[in-house]
């Protein structure tokens, strides 16, 4: 009777055993079968390695090859600028270096505009344009926009100062004291010595540099030698045009023109005449009056 019971215990087992196997099996393969239908759904994302860095990278930094890393990245969300060699992105080797131009945190694609050429510093110098010249402005509290300046930022320049006789004023001309828009859209590529232009500080400036073309260098010099220059804050996001402007002392406070006085005023000329016969004759005298 144990016998019997024993053997009926093992079959049990081992029938058990077999069903769980068999289950097992099909799990798994249905799971396969499961896993190579989504492959079959999922789109196909073609990819292009390109350096990023890895670690974060401050304004001034060298960058070397332990700061970067090759990584595959989706060829169609590729940005420009990117660097896919090692031969592109240091082609002069450990002797000449790229320096960060733009903070890069961890992770984030090595760009070409955040970088200088090899072996060059972060200077103005990399902010000037082909054709574009660097010059210094001298600013204060009030012409300098209470220190919220910062290198990348456009501004408007405004000159101040004298011009014409107030005596010799005719309808249309500005004399005296007259502030007057000279350059619009103008940007700053350093405040300062400083050409960071991710300082968030605001900080009274002395001197601000813009970039200019040279025909605007010599107008700015000659405006700077002559009056006071004065810069407003265009916003990040104006693409307007300012038109001209021109106040002078009579426009602000509405005051009455001047009269008009001739410079060379004409002599008075008298006459008497006096006749003979049929004649008149007509003879010029001083003016008694």
């Amino acid at each position: 009777m144990r016998l019997v019971f024993g053997l009926v215990l093992v079959l049990g087992i081992g029938l058990a055993g077999f069903a769980v196997y068999m289950a097992k099996n099909y799990i798994h393969g249905y799971q396969a079968q499961l896993d190579q239908e989504r492959k079959g759904r999922a789109p196909t994302i073609e990819t292009v390695d390109i350096y990023i860095a890895s670690r974060s990278l401050k304004y001034g930094d060298r960058l070397t090859a332990k700061d970067v890393m090759l990584v595959p990245f989706p060829k169609k969300s590729m940005p420009q600028g990117v660097f896919q060699t090692q031969e592109d992105l240091f082609p002069e080797g450990e002797d000449e270096l790229r320096t960060v131009l733009r903070s890069m945190e961890k992770h984030e694609a090595i760009l070409a505009v955040k970088l200088t050429k090899p072996g060059q510093d972060a200077g103005i110098t990399t902010k000037l344009k082909r054709g574009m010249r660097a010059f210094a402005i001298e600013v204060d509290r009030t012409s300098g926009v209470s220190g919220f300046l910062r290198p990348g930022d456009r501004v408007d320049i405004y000159w101040t100062g004298s011009v014409g006789q107030e005596g010799l004023r005719t309808e249309g001309d500005s004399t005296g004291d007259v502030t007057k828009l000279i350059e619009t859209g103008v940007e700053l590529i350093a405040v300062d010595q400083s050409s960071n232009n991710e300082v968030t500080k605001a900080k009274v400036a002395r001197t601000v540099t813009v970039s200019a073309l040279p025909q605007q260098v010599a107008a700015l010099a000659q405006a700077q030698s002559t009056g006071r220059l004065s810069l407003s804050l265009v916003g990040a996001q104006d693409d307007t045009i300012a038109e001209a402007i021109e106040v002078d002392q009579h426009e602000l406070l509405g005051l009455a023109m001047s009269p008009v006085i001739d410079a060379n005023p004409k002599a008075e000329i008298c006459t008497i005449r006096t006749r003979k016969g049929s004649e008149v004759f007509k003879t010029e005298i001083p003016c008694t009056h």
